[in-house]
């Protein structure tokens, strides 16, 4: 195992050389041109005065430049913290103050948002990429690569020092940095690697966003195993679909929401799909009806995974050449342990089959949250277990059941409801294409669920009908009281479906 990220690209380049390592638009890079690039950001920025252990900040979508900066800051020993693209101007103000970022590197249009943080912050330089003129205080990062050498000796820093802070989302309060050592993530790319068996063979198409951990998995498994990466900066099902035949891509990796869109195209059965191999989905759960109906259009395994932040990627998946159990989101990562707890007493393991809350355990788990030790605290117990925040279940052969998290759970007159189960069965209606479920409040019994409905191309379903339907395959408690068809959801920039913005649709 590699000690540091830092020595992905120098053993990648080594290794295979001048194969295509990274596709996007219209820009192909090499392993040994992506060495070199790197190697002239990180001789760039020791000359900007960053030292080992500083923190510089990437604000950008997926682009060769963020992962050039990826690398070339892991090289000098520097502390990564990728930024979600969503946040806000003063989101990132936090973010940046809260690490102590020396330097910000952003894509222009993500460098004009910011331009007054280094008065607000203790931020020492912006640089900037993309083809706008640089803004007045700015460096050029092209200019930064031109004026540099394409040698660099990789810094020596200890597996276990800090490699990465990467922020939560922020719904209940500021986001927390989560404290990943570089053994943390190596781990995880290397396990995950191993599960699904990836290698030199693979060409994999994803827009799974770089700075989020399951596209960060993603990438640094794909350079280390001397994969070819195509990646999107944004998603659309056409530009997808033409991708993975183009390319002739063993893999597509993505969430649910891009399953399901690529299943309600129109065209879906024109396209060659016949490469792929296996494809991964992550970020929320899948209805099984959906799981299959890809499996079948895609003519490939659908093998499903789960991890956060706090892990630096998966934590639990399948295995490419194993049995699959629809609905589950795998068993633990090699030398992960998983248990379910007591929600009321997290030292209490319970037996298969009853839910409570999803706890793990292991190298994967983070160093804690960036100068918060009581968030900490509160969420790694002192033998080492992580909280996740999910409910779950888990049956005798240690496969995980998510039912759904604990704070989306719904409560109607005493009575818990999750918008995960409620999805699941209303995505099983033939004229459904994407669900998700909301609550919205009521006087007499606290909240209430509410669908919101994407239909299928061509289908024209009305919520008299769906209603009907969940009374068949649900509880009478669990039926949703409201239904409102939708063109989209609000998501993230995963593509996961943001419920707590549900409400906003209806005006």
């Amino acid at each position: 195992m590699l000690n540091t990220l830092g020595r992905i690209l120098p053993l990648a380049a080594e290794r295979f050389g001048n194969k295509t390592a990274l596709i996007i638009d219209d820009v192909t890079l090499s392993f040994n041109e992506l060495e070199i690039r790197s190697n002239q950001l990180a001789n760039a920025l020791v000359s900007l005065g960053v030292e080992t252990g500083d923190r510089v900040t990437l604000y950008s979508p997926n682009s060769w430049e963020w992962i050039v900066s990826y690398y070339g800051v892991l090289k000098l020993g520097a502390v990564i913290n990728p930024v979600n693209v969503m946040l806000t101007p003063g989101e990132v103000e936090f973010v940046a103050n809260d690490c102590g970022a020396t330097v910000i590197i952003a894509s222009y249009e993500k460098a004009l948002s910011i331009q007054g943080v280094k008065e607000k912050s203790g931020v020492r330089e912006v640089i900037v990429f993309g083809d706008g003129p640089i803004p007045e205080g700015m460096l050029s990062f092209n200019g930064l690569l031109n004026d540099s050498d394409g040698e660099f000796q990789v810094a020596e820093v200890d597996t276990h020092s800090l490699s990465t802070i990467g922020y939560t989302s922020g719904t209940t309060g500021h986001p927390k940095g989560a404290c990943l050592s570089h053994y943390n993530v190596l781990l995880n790319v290397e396990m995950t690697a191993l599960m699904h068996q990836r290698s030199e063979k693979d060409t994999v198409v994803t827009a799974l966003p770089c700075p989020h951990v399951y596209g960060n998995v993603v990438m640094n498994g794909a350079f280390q195993y001397g994969m070819t990466l195509v990646l999107h900066p944004l998603f659309e099902q056409r530009i997808i679909l033409q991708s993975i035949q183009d390319n002739r891509a063993t893999m597509f990796e993505g969430v649910p929401t891009m399953y399901l869109f690529l299943l309600n195209h129109p065209q879906l059965d024109a396209y060659d799909l016949s490469s792929l191999r296996c494809c991964t989905v992550g970020g929320q759960t899948m209805p099984v009806p959906k799981m299959e109906e890809v499996e079948e259009k895609f003519g490939c395994p659908l093998i499903e995974l789960w991890g956060m932040t706090e892990l630096g990627g998966l934590g639990t998946t399948f295995a490419a050449n194993g049995p699959i159990k629809y609905g589950s989101i795998g068993v633990a990562l090699p030398y992960v342990e998983a248990r379910i707890a007591d929600t009321e007493d997290a030292g209490k393991t319970l037996p298969a089959g009853e839910v409570g809350e999803l706890m793990i355990k292991g190298g994967i788990v983070m160093q804690g949250y960036y100068g918060n030790e009581q968030a900490t605290r509160d969420t790694i117990e002192p033998d080492g277990w992580l909280h996740t925040g999910d409910v779950a279940s888990m049956d005798e052969d240690g496969c995980v059941f998510i039912v759904d998290r604990k704070k989306d759970m719904i409560l109607t007159a005493g009575y818990n409801i999750y918008p995960a189960e409620l999805e699941r069965v209303i995505a099983g209606h033939p004229d459904v294409a994407l669900v998700a479920v909301g609550s919205i409040p009521d006087e007499e019994k606290g909240e209430l669920a509410k669908a919101y409905i994407i239909p299928r191309e061509g289908a024209e379903p009305d919520a008299e009908m769906i209603i009907k339907y969940c009374r068949e395959h649900l509880a009478a408690y669990k039926v949703p009281r409201a239904i409102r068809f939708v063109d989209d959801f609000p998501k993230t920039s995963t593509g996961k479906i943001m419920r707590r913005k549900l409400p906003e649709l209806d005006g």
